[in-house]
């Protein structure tokens, strides 16, 4: 199928609609007229009937005979009575109506010329019905008398009637035929300036500059097209912020990873250019470390694009956060007895259940622990406290290490920001990713003072789950 436009379809749409409801409403319209006609017409014929009956009835049937008792043809008017008429008007009716009077022995005793050769009625006939006379069908209207023993006849031909019926054609359907193109242009230049705010949203559309977030807005704008306005707004929106990540990923990892991947090059290098073993085997354990670093990099930065593009929140899950961050510390046996630091892992409830992602709350959890593990000095100690209040859940990681001053603690959830206290491979995406897991929660993040008199609190408190 052809690809038409939305202006051409919706004005033929509603042409099509205008045809099928008005052609037939005026067809059911001029059949109404026609038998509206017939029956003030049948009213005249017999109205004219019962009042020359009533005019027979004044002079009596006797004044219409002979003296030699006999009833006379008395036509009325004659041919040259009609052609009078003709000469003095453009047109008249004379020769298409007439009337007929009978006596009571079914003898013509009145007539107009031209009816004259009408046959005389029978017993049974209808009062109303069709006879043809030469090349003329008439419509005839049959009035028996009794008290006065007379039949009347009043006709009428067909010819008035057709010329009637033409006028109403003419009259339903030259408006129709002639009004249903001016109805299309009309209908057209509706649907036009109808869809012109359409035309107005392409133009601001095309007009939109690259990168900007600024949202598309129409003056005055039909209530039809502000949810797709919300709509398209909230996906250029989004698509901004998948740009936003994708520009940042990059940037990331072409910061990120020039260092050890150069690091990786030189201890390279140098292995194939030295011919001393041990040298060449210091330069391998270098590029492996490296390699080791380098992948453990990547990771971190995966995860963070992970939690910023969504992916990790397809669809919220009721958790338990005391089975997640067991989990969590199960993961990081082996991380936490390298470090030389006490964990200790406090349950306020046995069950803290909340609404979320599973995949961000366990980034969450681990990003705070090892952040604070490589900010404890060994021998130190860590908290991981899991309570909930009347309507949130709370998530402290406490650590007696260094801590950071008040007014460096806003800066700390940048990317790549590192405090110098910082021991082992950091890089300054943890906070960054416990921030957007926590977005995606509707939680709240403090950096508080720890109770140990040294060190941080950070607490985390998200809504409880329904």
């Amino acid at each position: 199928m052809t690809p038409t436009s939305l202006r051409a379809r919706l004005r033929w749409l509603i042409v099509i609609v205008l045809v099928v409801v008005l052609v037939p409403l005026g067809v059911l319209s001029f059949q109404r007229t026609i038998r509206e006609v017939d029956e003030l017409m049948d009213g005249r014929l017999a109205e004219s009937a019962r009042t020359l009956e009533v005019l027979i009835g004044h002079a009596g049937i006797d004044s219409l005979r002979g003296t030699d008792g006999h009833s006379d043809l008395v036509p009325v008017p004659n041919e040259a009575a009609i052609k009078l008429a003709r000469s003095k008007h453009s047109y008249t009716y004379e020769a298409e109506v007439g009337f007929q009077v009978f006596d009571r022995l079914e003898r013509p005793t009145l007539a107009t010329a031209n009816v004259v050769s009408l046959p005389a009625p029978r017993l049974g006939d209808a009062d109303f019905q069709d006879l043809r006379i030469g090349d003329y069908l008439w419509r005839v209207y049959t009035l028996r008398d009794a008290a006065e023993g007379v039949v009347i006849r009043t006709a009428e031909r067909y010819d008035s009637r057709n010329g009637i019926l033409r006028a109403l054609w003419l009259d339903h359907g030259v408006p129709l035929l002639l009004g249903l193109p001016l109805l299309a242009l009309l209908v057209g230049w509706a649907v036009t300036r109808g869809l012109r705010p359409l035309a107005t949203l392409a133009q601001a559309l095309s007009a939109r500059e690259p990168g900007s977030r600024q949202p598309i807005h129409l003056n005055q704008a039909p209530q039809e097209l502000q949810p797709v306005l919300a709509a398209l707004n909230a996906q250029l929106e989004r698509q901004e912020d998948a740009l936003e990540r994708e520009r940042r990923f990059s940037a990331d990892v072409a910061h990120e990873l020039r260092t050890p991947l150069a690091s990786i090059m030189i201890n390279l290098e140098s292995a194939l250019a030295t011919h001393d073993l041990k040298e060449a085997q210091d330069s391998l354990g270098g590029a492996q470390h490296s390699v080791v670093a380098l992948a453990r990099r990547i990771e971190q930065l995966l995860a963070l694009a992970r939690l910023e593009a969504g992916v990790a929140a397809r669809q919220h899950t009721t958790i338990d956060l005391v089975e997640v961050a067991s989990d969590v510390i199960e993961e990081l046996t082996t991380i936490i007895a390298e470090s030389g630091v006490q964990l200790d892992f406090m349950r306020l409830h046995p069950h803290v259940v909340v609404q979320g992602y599973e995949a961000a709350l366990a980034a969450l959890l681990r990003n705070l622990i090892e952040n604070a593990l490589r900010h404890v000095p060994q021998g130190g100690q860590v908290q991981l406290i899991i309570g909930q209040a009347e309507k949130e859940a709370t998530i402290d990681v406490i650590d007696d290490g260094p801590g950071i001053p008040v007014e460096q603690r806003a800066a700390v959830f940048a990317r790549f920001h590192r405090e110098k206290s910082s021991r082992g491979e950091g890089y300054g995406l943890g906070l960054s990713i416990v921030q957007r897991a926590a977005e995606l929660h509707n939680a709240s993040i403090e950096l508080l003072d720890s109770p140990f008199g040294t060190g941080l609190r950070v607490r985390v408190a998200m809504p409880l789950a329904d």
